[in-house]
């Protein structure tokens, strides 16, 4: 028996030396793959381990990998094993410095105040889906509060957001030092257990929070730029941009085209954007390797035909690399100009290193160009990690290299025996709508795991519009654009802004004729964190390993990533984090119960994770013993006379619900007791003390205030999912973060 166990085991690890041995050179290619692995590993820690703790463990995985990677140098295995130990390691360890390098997030003050900070950021008003209009708002720095409590306080060292009054027509400018009275807020917690972290990216992105003026803004003046005078001037250079193009475009075409030439995407309606969404078009919306690449092919072709017509450059220099160069250069001013935005990085990366392999005479590896731009943007900027932007952007350039690297030879030895019987126009044509066609295909498939995780849909219509939309976006758009960024210091862009708003009008059409097709949006569950890890693991399989193991391994792991939104089991109740409001799932609807400031957003984080759409239950029809049935379930109001109190009845377990406090009133203590009787769950949106205190599970207020968004699951034992973590981002129960007075020595 020891025997073969031991001829199995050698088998085994015979199998995957042979495998590794296939991959050669592609090993390398899964080093940022394990250092995104360790920050993704170190973010999702659900408490935090001491600064020293950490990194003593981590660097202690980091020595132990390369004495392994060193002693086992003449065998595979080893140097697999002890790479892999040390690139994990690696990405903890930044992920670890990353979050320590952040200021601490302050205690905003609870009432109204008034306070002063410089203009960083001007938001301009734009309208909502359901008509609402959102006035201004702008990002103030350097702000200080005037209140008699904190008058010796120094300045915020995070941002802070501020929506303007409506009609508040004050002229503001970058640089601007303002008063203005406000109500702010911190940044809210997570609206179900896994959703999206909102604390978590302000803390990185470095945000207070934000909040609403109560007066109109008073201009002090201007101050002196906190920031480097390269980034003032960008953003003003930013600014002009968008008014330059705004006065010529109105509307949505106006607005786009500021996105594409200027980086201004606050402006966009909510309306908008959803159908971009919905058409599978949203990458238009996105400054990103494809405006990049299209800007910097652009540039390259005009300046190396320029070249080539001077006969003096011509026969003297190498015009090709100086054009190459020239259009880098072009493309890093246009990622500056944009706001460089973290796919727009990753392109001008990748293309900067095709660039200096062509300067040197060597090829440009585009597999390799990507892991290095992944290993510097991780190398900076960890967490980015968990971000929408690194992982959709990484996903789709390794399908478009891996995906043309699999199917050029096919498709040249399917076309080469009856493509050179058409004319040249025709196989220009044939040969580009494959491409298109074949980038499409292979971008949208990458990118849908992202997109059903983090925004809960799936797109089945994008092959089709990206058909049509990419060559209007390459030929007729972005071409237009640049023109009239090169006529607008002489003010002769209005002709080239009106041929690129023609264009932006008919892919508008476009999007908006898709989106409203029959299916254009399949809603999906919310995917968990292990879903989405698999998704993305698989998807770097099918693109990096080399084999038969490939197709095998690749194909599984990813159809178990995107199946896991229906493989988990859905909760039946949640529970807001303000502790107000309730949303009961039913057969094709989610019921929501309670009134919050949030309930906007929580409500459509809710439809998302459940894929389900909202149905609020009035006030009303909680008095006069209402009944409501939903899929083997059984809500049944207004027992009893006490208006604003529900029983559910589900999977044979009985939920009480309340409302209001005013039924725990004394005059009602036998009929609660009565109610209490035989009920396996309690929810309260105030705070329950000792009413129905034999019941076995009691979630209410309190219970909010300290674990923050919750989910009860009543299949067998009723269970809760909490998403409250202790983490360094995550404020404190309460909303409380760091006081902005001075700590004492103990604290």
């Amino acid at each position: 028996m020891c025997e073969r166990m031991a001829l199995y085991r050698q088998t085994f690890l015979y199998t995957i030396e042979q495998q590794l041995l296939i991959q050669q050179r592609q090993l390398i290619l899964w080093v940022p793959v394990g250092i995104a692995l360790g920050a993704a590993f170190f973010f999702a820690l659900p408490w935090e381990i001491p600064r020293w703790m950490g990194l003593g463990g981590f660097s202690l995985l980091l020595c132990t990998g390369g004495i392994i990677l060193l002693a086992g140098w003449h065998w595979l295995l080893a140097r697999c094993f002890g790479g892999g130990c040390m690139t994990i390691a690696l990405g903890a360890i930044l992920a670890l410095r990353a979050l320590y390098a952040q200021p601490p997030m302050p205690e905003l003050p609870r009432r109204a105040v008034v306070l002063c900070g410089t203009v960083q950021k001007i938001m301009l008003a734009h309208t909502l889906i359901n008509g609402k209009s959102l006035p201004r708002s702008v990002e103030l720095s350097s702000v200080k509060f005037e209140d008699y409590l904190t008058p010796n306080i120094p300045p915020l060292s995070r941002i802070l957001m501020v929506r303007l009054r409506k009609g508040d027509e004050t002229p503001l400018s970058l640089g601007d030092k303002i008063r203005v009275r406000a109500l702010l807020m911190s940044p809210p917690f997570p609206a179900f257990p896994g959703g999206r972290d909102r604390q978590f990216e302000a803390w990185f992105k470095g945000y207070a929070g934000g909040g609403k003026a109560l007066s109109t803004v008073q201009v002090l003046g201007q101050q002196s730029q906190s920031w480097t005078r390269l980034s003032a001037g960008l953003a003003c250079l930013r600014s002009d941009i968008g008014d330059q193009i705004r006065t010529t475009l109105h509307g949505a075409v106006g607005n786009i085209a500021a996105i594409l030439l200027a980086g201004q995407n606050e402006n966009l309606s909510a309306r908008v954007r959803e159908d971009f969404s919905d058409s599978g078009l949203a990458h238009l919306l996105a400054v990103a390797g494809l405006h990049l690449g299209l800007v910097i092919a652009i540039v390259m072709e005009v300046s190396r035909v320029c070249l080539a017509s001077w006969e003096y450059a011509a026969l003297r220099f190498p015009c090709k690399t100086f054009s190459a160069f020239l259009a880098l250069g072009v493309g890093g001013f246009y990622v500056l100009l944009t706001g460089a935005h973290l796919p727009a990085q990753r392109g001008w990366l990748m293309a900067g290193i095709v660039f200096l392999a062509l300067a040197v005479g060597r090829r440009g590896a585009s597999m390799r160009g990507l892991a290095c731009a992944a290993c510097v943007l991780l190398a900076f900027s960890p967490q980015v990690v968990t971000s929408v932007a690194f992982q959709m952007s990484m996903a789709a350039v390794m399908a478009l290299i891996a995906g043309y690297e699999s199917v050029s030879a096919l498709i040249k030895t399917l076309m080469s025996t009856w493509i050179l019987q058409c004319s040249p126009f025709i196989r220009w044509l044939i040969h580009h709508g494959i491409g298109v066609f074949m980038a499409s295909l292979f971008a949208g498939l990458a990118t849908m795991p992202v997109v059903m995780a983090h925004f809960g849909v799936i797109e089945p219509y994008f092959i089709l519009a990206n058909l049509i939309a990419v060559p209007i976006m390459a030929v007729w758009i972005m071409p237009a654009g640049l023109i009239a960024l090169c006529l607008m210091p002489f003010h002769g862009a209005g002709s080239a802004l009106w041929i690129m708003g023609e264009g932006i009008r008919l892919v508008l059409e476009l999007a908006h004729g898709v989106a409203n097709w029959t299916g254009a949006r399949l809603p999906v569950p919310h995917m968990p964190g292990w879903g989405l890890l698999a998704s993305l693991l698989g998807i770097c399989w099918l693109c990096l390993w080399r084999g038969a193991w490939r197709w095998r391994v690749g194909f599984i792991v990813l159809a178990l990533g995107c199946l896991s939104p229906w493989c988990r089991q859905q909760p039946d109740i949640l529970f807001d984090p303000t502790g107000q409001m309730i949303g009961i799932r039913g057969k094709g609807v989610l019921y929501v119960l309670g009134h919050s400031y949030a309930e906007r957003r929580v409500e459509q984080a809710w439809a998302q994770a459940l894929a389900l759409p909202v149905e609020r239950i009035p006030v009303q029809a909680l008095k006069g013993n209402k009944v409501f049935n939903a899929s083997q379930t059984l809500l049944q109001c207004g027992r009893q006379k006490l208006s604003s109190t529900c029983v559910l009845r589900r999977d044979g377990k009985t939920i009480l619900i309340f409302l209001q406090n005013k039924q725990f009133d004394n005059d009602n203590q036998e009929t609660l007791e009565t109610l209490c009787q035989g009920v396996e769950v309690v929810i309260s949106v105030e705070t329950l003390g000792r009413v129905c205190a034999k019941v076995p599970l009691r979630i209410d207020r309190s219970s909010a205030w300290w674990n923050g968004a919750q989910a009860i699951f009543l299949k067998g034992t009723p269970s809760v999912e909490k998403a409250r973590r202790e983490r360094l981002w995550v404020l404190h129960p309460g909303r409380h973060a760091t006081p902005l007075f001075p700590l004492a020595q103990a604290e």
